[in-house]
């Protein structure tokens, strides 16, 4: 694994000296603010260009582009929900015709809520599960043939703590994430001939701001003594990108300071 880029020198986004992305194209979904920011910086600070979507936070997504544009990087906004397959096609195949290939998805757009199972309403299950599922369905879908006329490429998808281990009040985010890792190994074995790689990182208690109300996580069971940083995720995803993961495949990756969230 490379060594950690380290893409922020006191708030500022800055590229980084090793290229091992160069001339590639990823698109990152939900990378307007935490992981997914990371995830776009990450990218690019390894060479590549990058397709930035969000749903509605344009403004947080464009200051993401002009971060990796001020920098020397390319980046550009895609503005759409997931769950909209007509919206997806339109994006990717802007993504494609800006920057002339794609060679990466990386899943990350999710909604995180808690609500007691017996308080749940039908619609709020599906508006949680239809973006983890459906909408990874809609973007695979749109992307995997610019990814075979590419010669191959990464799946990353973005897991979650619990839906191993459960969680009281969340268990349509948990089911959710479940089915991912599920949609993860089935697309590794299926895609593999073309090779394209399908992996999905499980991010442990994340150092990010907190809806109002949550908690904030206690990390006396993590080993490592405290709460992961978005940049560590974005790392282990450019990894993953990257020549080093060329036969990492299927496979679910937890970066959660020791946690164990089975």
């Amino acid at each position: 694994m490379l060594a950690p880029s380290r893409h922020h020198d006191k708030g500022n986004f800055r590229m980084a000296t090793t290229s091992e992305l160069k001339g590639q194209v990823a698109l990152v979904t939900g990378a307007s603010i935490n992981i997914g920011r990371s995830i776009a910086l990450a990218l690019a600070a390894a060479g590549a260009a990058v397709a930035i979507n969000a749903r509605k936070s344009k403004e947080d997504a464009d200051k993401v582009a002009q971060e990796i544009q001020s920098a020397g990087g390319q980046a550009e906004v895609f503005m759409a929900d997931i769950v909209d397959p007509k919206a997806v096609n339109a994006m990717v195949e802007g993504a494609v015709k800006r920057f002339g290939r794609l060679d990466h998805l990386v899943l990350n757009a999710s909604v995180r809520k808690e609500t007691p199972f017996a308080e749940m309403s039908f619609e709020e299950w599906k508006a949680l599960t239809s973006i983890t599922l459906d909408g990874s369905f809609h973007c695979v879908k749109a992307c995997l043939p610019h990814q075979i006329k590419a010669g191959g490429g990464a799946i990353v998808t973005l897991g979650g703590m619990t839906a191993l281990s459960g969680a009281a009040r969340r268990v349509h985010g948990s089911v959710g994430k479940f089915g991912l890792y599920g949609m993860t190994r089935a697309l590794a074995k299926e895609f593999g001939a073309h090779k394209i790689r399908v992996n999905c990182v499980a991010p442990g208690q994340m150092n990010t701001p907190r809806a109002p109300g949550r908690a904030v996580p206690d990390v006396s069971n993590v080993p490592l003594g405290r709460r992961v940083e978005p940049d560590e995720i974005a790392e282990t995803v450019r990894f993953l990108c990257g020549p080093g993961a060329k036969m990492i495949s299927g496979q679910l990756i937890y970066v959660d300071g020791g946690q164990q969230q089975f």
